[in-house]
């Protein structure tokens, strides 16, 4: 895997500000939320989708899954090579191998682990990079932090004294 946090190319900004409009629209729908992705292969969309867990009864509709449901389908196939996946937080464990299976080639996100509030990320010690640096996927490109501190305004902060019933993951 090659992690870096700078050096996003000016197409990673516009791509990152579509997901923050999706994850800003997903914030207003009740059931959805406030996370946005979207995947994009030779400069197109080819997926896009915010959180709709609450709103479908389903656990894995993050907005990552759901964006890859959209772009596999739509390209008839379950491998997504030459992909980036833009996500406005930094994808959960889940979300990670999914990408991971789904051969994407470049995971872009916005606001890490470090910028928001632990009940993003089930309260663990685990990082889902992690599950990145496991995979034995060398080819995998992660770029972090692109548009972070606007990124990480969607959700709670570190040390915030978020209600029990939106810590859905602790």
């Amino acid at each position: 895997m090659n992690f870096r946090t700078a050096g996003a190319s000016r197409a990673d900004i516009d791509f990152m500000r579509r997901a923050l409009a999706i994850a800003e629209k997903g914030e207003r729908k009740p059931g959805f939320g406030p996370i946005g992705c979207v995947i994009v292969i030779d400069g197109e969309i080819v997926g896009e989708s915010s959180n709709e867990a609450e709103a479908r009864h389903d656990p894995t509709a993050h907005a990552e899954i759901l964006a890859i449901r959209e772009a596999s389908a739509r390209l008839r196939t379950t491998e997504l090579r030459g992909a980036t996946l833009y996500s406005t937080l930094q994808p959960c464990g889940m979300c990670s191998m999914a990408s991971i299976w789904a051969r994407v080639g470049r995971i872009v996100y916005g606001a890490g682990r470090d910028q928001v509030h632990e009940s993003y990320f089930e309260g663990r010690h685990l990082n889902t990079m992690d599950f990145i640096n496991d995979a034995f996927r060398d080819d995998l490109e992660v770029v972090g932090n692109v548009l972070g501190a606007r990124c990480a305004e969607l959700y709670y902060r570190p040390g915030d004294d978020v209600p029990p019933s939106e810590q859905t993951n602790v």
